[in-house]
């Protein structure tokens, strides 16, 4: 008997260590594509590539996270002599901390360049900074105002360019919702999430991930704060060719959530628009995610924030609450630009 316990046991192990070989091999071989490209937006990636990049991060989170097994100082550092400069036109805490962090357990150096440590837009161009910083680094990360800059650096970097938030789009906020919400429900396919707020950058690329994830959409945005027409077209034709049901717009909020199992929200005022503090208080007026908002999406709805966020666009009782999921979507910014870091410099095995 103990012979066959033993033989079993040892099948066992054998059986899982093919399984783990597949699966490494079939998501490297999804990221193949990947490197030495840009990543400036979700719709860029193919399904594939965006099932790879969630599987990565996973892997990664299971590896280098809190609850590892594997000392992190011990783990794989398959970035080792790579490095990734960050230039940031806008302050952020998850950008920084994740991609310096993240970069840092895969073995390689993050360098932070704010405003005032480079000459980017003041004596020395778009341009000229991309061909410099891509003679110094493995991989150039921006979040910056206009999107035109992403696209700038893209047009003349020799090396691969990451946006970490334009006026246009927030791929990297996307990989971590995403990841949160298959952490929380498994399998998105059949899911509907419902943003509730301003039509911006962030609501931009969850529409496209989710469509490509075949999770159905609902949109409440007041008037003239609506999501993007050409970034909408292209999450229509998303949807339909992933079997979502027809995006849904509205003004209402409460319509908006009806059958929703995830509700986002984020800022009102985003950077660069303090001046509209007040206009767009009253204009967001009856937007914010609250607990009564919250009893009309589905039993079990989760609550996403993308972060910071202020006490007008999502009430304490909800932010709070096990509803709320923000604290593994931020955790996973860390997870998912690692993910997209690996990918780009074709270090996936």
């Amino acid at each position: 008997f103990c012979c066959y316990l033993m033989l079993f046991s040892s099948l066992a192990r054998t059986s899982t260590s093919v399984l783990g070989r597949r699966f490494q091999s079939s998501m490297a071989a999804s990221l193949a594509a990947m490197n030495g490209r840009n990543f400036k937006s979700i719709d860029e990636l193919s399904n594939e590539e965006l099932r790879g990049l969630l599987d990565l991060s996973k892997k990664y989170k299971a590896t280098y996270g809190k609850d590892a097994s594997i000392d992190p100082v011990s783990a794989p550092k398959p970035l080792t002599g790579q490095s990734v400069s960050m230039i940031f036109q806008k302050r952020s805490t998850r950008t920084r901390v994740s991609t310096e962090t993240g970069m840092t357990l895969l073995g390689g150096q993050a360098l932070f360049l704010g405003p005032s440590d480079i000459q980017l837009g003041v004596n020395e161009s778009m341009r000229d900074t991309a061909l410099v910083l891509s003679r110094f680094n493995s991989l150039i990360l921006a979040r910056v105002y206009s999107h035109s800059d992403i696209n700038e650096l893209s047009e003349h970097a020799t090396v691969p360019v990451i946006n970490a938030l334009s006026d246009m789009h927030h791929p990297l906020q996307t990989l971590a919702d995403l990841m949160a919400m298959e952490e929380h429900f498994g399998d998105l396919r059949g899911k509907t999430a419902s943003w509730v707020g301003d039509g911006n950058n962030v609501l931009h690329d969850l529409m496209l991930g989710t469509a490509k994830l075949g999770m159905s959409m609902r949109i409440a945005t007041p008037t003239r704060y609506e999501p993007n027409e050409e970034i909408m077209a292209k999450t229509v034709s998303l949807a339909s060719e992933n079997g979502c049901s027809p995006v849904f717009s509205t003004t209402d909020a409460s319509e908006a959530v009806q059958g929703s199992d995830a509700i986002f929200t984020d800022t009102w005022v985003s950077m660069g628009q303090e001046e509209e503090y007040e206009k767009r208080l009253k204009e967001f007026d009856g937007y914010q995610v609250n607990a009564d908002l919250m009893s009309k999406a589905n039993p079990g709805a989760v609550f996403l924030h993308c972060l910071p966020r202020h006490p007008e666009e999502v009430s304490d009782e909800v932010f709070y609450s096990d509803q709320s999921l923000i604290l593994p979507e931020a955790e996973n910014r860390m997870w998912t630009v690692m993910a997209v870091m690996a990918a780009q410099l074709g270090k996936v095995e």
